[in-house]
């Protein structure tokens, strides 16, 4: 049976080519996350033995890849942005491949007319690494089930700020390795259980009443002119507006459809549910590799004034091993952050 907190890490770089740079033979501490709708980070610090810090003298910025595994199972991958040499030390921090598109543009004019908004960024993530491809894959889990019109200009905004506003009119993505896995909000499969017996430390349940929005107003491009909402005065928390322009946006009814997709996650005071303090019991039985944000978890907690009996979806995981040495594992800790699905909170 697979738990947390039992995990031991090794890691190695690799040029953009694939050929090997250094492999860590004295991990001393490893951190590595995943992120929904959003970029990851990881972080190793090795001490160098015999010839290794000839080689890890070589790392640099975005010529090299770090990468991590766990129990020899591969977790983590991602560009090295920066690197540290100190004395006895390296420290490499890398993020994952999204990193890439804040840094890429679109390459040609595309125009896309009432399509489900996965194919819209799968072209997004594939047009941002044509010119230059580090090694990426889509791979589309789930139709959003939300359809819109969107234009983009070439050479004109990040494109990772594009995929960012998509993310945020009904689609989810994250990353995991060279793999951008897209999804629709509404997925809801779970990959585990977590009680109360798993957190002894206990757990911190929340809302956050700033997220709350009852009505959205999205206006499209400036030279469309088109304007949708969506939602109105709520019974209990009264009107919240909130206005925002897309400006790939070129019809109404993805104006409008944008404005559904923000509606749908805001219409309520948010619950969260964070472990980010506290470290999930090394006995419980949760596979970590499979901890992938957009799946889900349920929950079940008395332990607080809120008690919760909820599947929740995975937005975030932290995993840090530290203390370890050339004859001595670390000790690892696993973190996870859930949220109410966009099904849960409508």
């Amino acid at each position: 049976m697979s738990v947390a907190g039992c995990g031991t890490h090794t890691a190695q770089v690799l040029d953009r080519n694939g050929a090997t740079v250094a492999v860590a033979n004295v991990l001393t501490e490893c951190e590595w996350s995943r992120v929904l709708d959003g970029t990851s980070s990881a972080r190793a610090l090795i001490q160098p033995d015999g010839d290794c810090c000839n080689r890890l003298g070589t790392i640099g910025s975005w010529r090299s890849r770090l990468v991590i595994f766990r129990d020899g199972q591969y977790v983590w991958d991602g560009p090295v942005t920066s690197v540290t040499w100190s004395l006895g030390q390296v420290e490499i921090l890398a993020e994952d491949l999204s990193v890439w598109l804040n840094d890429r543009v679109p390459h040609e004019n595309k125009t896309f007319t009432n399509v489900d908004l996965s194919e819209i960024a799968e072209w997004l993530i594939d047009d941002g690494f044509a010119p230059d491809d580090p090694g990426h894959t889509v791979q589309i889990i789930g139709k959003a089930g939300v359809s819109g019109s969107r234009s983009y200009t070439a050479g004109v905004g990040q494109t990772g700020d594009h995929l960012d506003q998509l993310a945020e009119a009904g689609i989810d993505y994250t990353v995991i390795g060279s793999t951008f896995l897209l999804l629709p909000e509404t997925h809801l499969v779970s990959v585990g259980r977590l009680s109360d017996v798993d957190m002894p430390e206990g757990l911190e349940v929340g809302d956050d009443g700033k997220a709350l929005v009852t009505r959205w107003i999205v206006e499209g491009s400036d030279d469309s002119g088109v304007i949708g909402s969506d939602g109105g005065t709520d019974p209990v928390y009264g009107l919240h507006e909130r206005y925002i322009q897309m400006t790939e946006i070129t019809d109404a009814a993805s104006a409008t459809q944008a404005a559904k997709a923000r509606r749908r996650t805001s219409a309520q005071v948010p619950v969260f549910i964070d472990t980010q303090q506290v470290t999930i019991s090394p006995l419980a039985a949760i596979d970590v590799p499979n901890l992938v944000p957009g799946w889900a978890l349920d929950v079940t907690s008395a332990s607080t004034c809120r008690k919760v009996t909820q599947r929740l979806k995975i937005t975030g995981v932290k995993v840090t091993e530290t203390g370890g040495d050339e004859n001595t594992p670390g000790t690892e800790s696993v973190q996870v952050q859930v949220a109410a699905a966009a099904t849960e909170v409508a």
